[in-house]
C-alpha cells in the first residue's frame, strides 16, 4: 500500500473515532487528541509504533512525583517511585494500586526528595534502588533485607543515583546528578563536584567512573547491542540527549549530541528513557514521550496530560507506562520491549 492511501484509510478511520467520541488524529502533525492527552505524529514511522486509535490510559493519581517505572514480569505487576513521599507503589490489574515499602529513607534531610528515584530489577528478580536520602545504590534481597552495591567513589559519597541501565557485561550503569541533595550543587553535604555516569558490579561492589563532564546526567538507556550508551541531560540550559561510545572494556567515549531540545518551551526536561527491540527511543522530554529511530530523527511525541519523568515496558513489553507528576498512565502500542 502506498502512503498516500494509507494515509486516507488513517483519516477516515479518525474521522469515525472523533464522530463516536473517540480520540482524533491529525496526520500532518497536529496531533490526536482526547481527555487523556495527545500524540504528535510527526513522520509516518511513528504510526507503526504507536497506533492510530492508541488511547492514553490514567491507572492512578493523587501522587507527591512519581518516577523510575520497572515491570516485575515475575509477579506480573509494575514497580515505581513516588519520590517526594518517600514510597514505592505497585499496580497490576489483578490487584490495583498497592504499596512496597514506605518509608524508603528514614530521618530528616532537610527537604522531600528523599525516596527512590529508578528502580531496575536483576536475573533474580531482586528490585535494584536509585535512592536519594540514602545517596546509594541498593537491592531488596528475598528476605527484605537491602543490600548496598554502590555508595562512594573515591573518598565522596555519591549525590543522588538517579536512574540506571543493565549492560550484557553484568555491570549496571547509573547516572548521579545533585537532586537528591537540598542544595544540589551548593549543598554543603555534597563530597563530589561533579555529577557523575558511573558503572557497578552487583557482585564485587567495584565503582567506576566513567564520565565526571555531562553538567546534570539524568535518564540512561543502552542501544541493542550495547555498543552506544543514551544520557538524558536534564540541565535546564542544555536541554539535550548525549549519545557515548561504549568500548569492550566498558569505557565511554565519543560523547555527542544525539537530540537537543533547547528549542522547546513545553515544561519538562530530558529525562528518563527506554529502547524498544528495533532500537527506537522512547524518551521523556518537553511535553511528553519523544520517540526517537536510531539515528536520531524524531518520529513523534506521546502526551500524556502531565509530564512524564520516566517511562517502562510492562505486560506483554508492548504497553508503555508512564510516571507523570501526580500520576501513572499507560498506553499500548504496535511495537514492544524487553522485559527485565
Amino acid at each position: 500500500m502506498k502512503w498516500s492511501n494509507r494515509y486516507l484509510l488513517i483519516l477516515l478511520v479518525s474521522t469515525f473515532l472523533q464522530s463516536c467520541g473517540g480520540e482524533s488524529s491529525d496526520v500532518t502533525g497536529g496531533g490526536s487528541t482526547s481527555d487523556s492527552g495527545s500524540f504528535d505524529r510527526v513522520a509516518p514511522a511513528f504510526d507503526e509504533l504507536v497506533p492510530p486509535d492508541a488511547v492514553i490510559e490514567k491507572l492512578a493519581g493523587d501522587f507527591a512525583f512519581t518516577e523510575g517505572p520497572v515491570w516485575d514480569r515475575r509477579n506480573n505487576q509494575l514497580y515505581f517511585s513516588d519520590l517526594r513521599s518517600n514510597a514505592i507503589h505497585t499496580w497490576s490489574d489483578a490487584d490495583g494500586l498497592g504499596t512496597y515499602l514506605q518509608p524508603v529513607f528514614e530521618g530528616d534531610a532537610g527537604h522531600d526528595s528523599v525516596g527512590s528515584n529508578g528502580l531496575t530489577i536483576d536475573s533474580e528478580g531482586r528490585l535494584l534502588l536509585m535512592e536519594h536520602g540514602n545517596r546509594v545504590v541498593s537491592r531488596i534481597e528475598a528476605d527484605g533485607s537491602r543490600t548496598i552495591l554502590a555508595e562512594r567513589w573515591g573518598d565522596g559519597r555519591l549525590n543522588s543515583p538517579n536512574d540506571s541501565v543493565w549492560h550484557a557485561n553484568g555491570w549496571l550503569y547509573f547516572t548521579d546528578p545533585p537532586y537528591g541533595l537540598a542544595g544540589q550543587e551548593q549543598d554543603p553535604l555534597r563530597e563530589l563536584q561533579f555529577n557523575g555516569i558511573y558503572r557497578v558490579h552487583p557482585d564485587t561492589g567495584e565503582v567506576q567512573l566513567l564520565e565526571r563532564n555531562q553538567s546534570r546526567p539524568n535518564g540512561i538507556a543502552l542501544s541493542l547491542d550495547g555498543s552506544t550508551l543514551y544520557v538524558a541531560n536534564s540541565d535546564g540550559s542544555n536541554k539535550v540527549w548525549y549519545s557515548y561510545d561504549v568500548a569492550y572494556d566498558g569505557q565511554l567515549s565519543n560523547q555527542r549530541v544525539f537530540f537537543d531540545v533547547n528549542d522547546q518551551d513545553a515544561p519538562g526536561a530530558a529525562d528518563g528513557m527506554k529502547i524498544d527491540v528495533n532500537g527506537n527511543i522512547f524518551a521523556t522530554g518537553p511535553g511528553g514521550v519523544w520517540v526517537f529511530d536510531p539515528e536520531g530523527n524524531h518520529l513523534g511525541t506521546i502526551k500524556p496530560p502531565e509530564v512524564p519523568a520516566n517511562v517502562a515496558w510492562g505486560d506483554d513489553g508492548s504497553t508503555l507506562y508512564m510516571t507523570a507528576r501526580t500520576g501513572l498512565y499507560r498506553v499500548k502500542l504496535s511495537t514492544r520491549g524487553e522485559i527485565l
